[in-house]
């Protein structure tokens, strides 16, 4: 019954070990794959992905110079090393035979134990529709305020925090360098 449930989840489902080589796997993810399920069992995630950072190098998953920055092997190191659930959102770029394909995907990872071996349950999922539809956001005409689900009107700098995790920098561009500038210069008093 369990492998018939862990099968009707529609998100990819894998089950790895420290290097991130895949010890199972569920049907979505050889669906997603264009594989079976066991030929995917014994790859590294990146490898099985087919990323195109993983086919970088010959050594493939883990030893490009991308890799310590994968947001999929960080995630599942994260897990090793004690975090109970690790939640990240990321760009994953993969090859489908010649064409490059970007998926926006959520990567959920859970540590677990199985017959004293430790293992994590890696979730992939395809929220690339998600996204692009909450690229869609209302601002405001006059302020640049941006409104939120919620219909709160926001900061763009505190909607992408709050929404996305992002942080701002604030400087100004040439154009408007010279426009302060110039207002600088007009005050009383400055020669």
């Amino acid at each position: 019954m369990l492998r018939s449930i862990i099968d009707a989840l529609p998100a990819m489902l894998f089950v790895v070990d420290n290097d991130v080589t895949v010890v199972d796997c569920n049907a979505a993810a050889a669906e997603f794959l264009a594989s079976s399920q066991e030929s995917l069992i014994g790859g590294r995630a990146g490898n099985v992905l087919e990323c195109i950072h993983a086919r970088e190098v010959s050594a493939g998953c883990g030893f490009g110079p991308f890799c310590k920055d994968c947001a999929i092997r960080n995630s599942v190191a994260e897990a090793f090393s004690g975090a109970k659930i690790v939640r990240r959102r990321t760009n994953i770029e993969i090859m489908r035979g010649d064409e490059k394909i970007e998926i926006y995907a959520l990567i959920t990872a859970s540590g677990f134990e199985y017959h004293g071996r430790s293992l994590v349950l890696l979730v992939i999922e395809d929220i690339s529709e998600i996204a692009e539809l909450r690229r869609i956001i209302p601002i405001c005409a006059v302020c640049k305020k941006v409104r939120d689900e919620k219909d709160a009107w926001l900061r763009v700098e505190a909607y992408f925090k709050g929404h996305w995790d992002m942080d701002f920098s604030h400087s100004l561009c040439p154009e408007c360098f010279k426009v302060e500038l110039k207002k600088l210069k007009e005050l009383p008093g400055q020669d």
